[in-house]
């Protein structure tokens, strides 16, 4: 699997956008509290109340680094893809207390999230490593966290469909409807001006669409909403000429099935919309 790189120069923006707005006029607890006293230090753990994967230390580290500079230190324990158990110390962050407070939500509902899509991504990826076949995200994502939700998807140990709408032609239901039903003639205008780098992939609802997507040279042919028979079958019609895909309504518990298809790729919302984030949380402190 390529690794998918979280850069700062990339997540900066995103951070710095919900710093602005947790805080727009400051923390007005946190400096009302501190007010009185003499720059005051934290010591904080990081620790995990369930059992999981971690994801998005990098993120966590980065808020505080935004927010504080060198006022605060965040020292780790784990990787992102280390598999970590209830009671478990992550990290250990310590400095200005004012800072750490001001940054502490934050940095969590990053850290929490991201790993609850790593360990819930991770059990699909599990069920099925016995066959050749890639669990792969969809473009369900949630509105500007996208980014984050991919990574965290391939920290779980599964693959990305395309990133965002500039990545690949996929030819739906919908666009095919606007020239009469006719993926021939789809295809015909998609290649007209598509780049020689991209691919095409169509998604058929029937056996009558993949014959007609086969014929045209697509590269990828999506099996949308077909039970596992109608699936088998299509497998065998393909015959390696192009790559297949199911999606819709794919579960963790339909999942093998689909998998013993023999289709190459199984898309999914569920391992990110459906993942429960993690439990984790600043369970111990002291001022030093």
């Amino acid at each position: 699997m390529t690794k998918f790189w979280l850069n700062n120069f990339t997540i900066d923006d995103y951070i710095k956008n919900a710093l602005n707005e947790d805080m727009y006029y400051g923390d007005i607890t946190t400096d009302s509290v501190v007010a009185s006293l003499n720059n005051p230090k934290f010591e904080v753990v990081l620790a995990t109340r369930s059992n999981g994967v971690l994801c998005g230390r990098n993120v966590f580290e980065r808020v505080f680094e935004i927010v504080a500079g060198d006022k605060v230190s965040v020292e780790f324990y784990f990787n992102d893809g280390d598999e970590i158990k209830k009671g478990d110390k992550i990290a250990l962050v310590k400095g200005d207390a004012r800072l750490i407070l001001m940054g502490e939500r934050l940095a969590l509902n990053f850290i929490q999230k991201m790993s609850g899509i790593a360990t819930f991504s991770r059990k699909f990826a599990k069920k099925v490593e016995k066959y050749n076949v890639r669990i792969v995200d969809t473009r369900k994502n949630t509105p500007n966290f996208r980014l984050f939700e991919k990574y965290s998807a391939t920290v779980g140990a599964n693959y990305v469909h395309r990133f965002n709408l500039s990545d690949c032609v996929m030819l739906k239901d919908n666009h095919i409807a606007l020239l009469g039903g006719s993926i021939t003639n789809a295809v015909k205008e998609v290649r007209k001006t598509l780049s020689h780098a991209h691919k095409i992939e169509v998604e058929c609802d029937t056996r009558e669409q993949v014959i007609e997507a086969l014929d045209c040279g697509v590269d990828i042919i999506m099996l949308d909403n077909m039970n596992c028979y109608e699936m088998s079958e299509c497998v065998k019609l393909i015959d390696k000429r192009a790559i297949v895909e199911a999606s819709g309504c794919v579960t963790y518990d339909n999942l093998e099935s689909i998998a013993q298809t023999g289709v190459d790729v199984i898309s999914t919302s569920a391992i990110i919309m459906k993942a429960p984030t993690l439990d984790l949380g600043f369970d111990a402190c002291q001022i030093i």
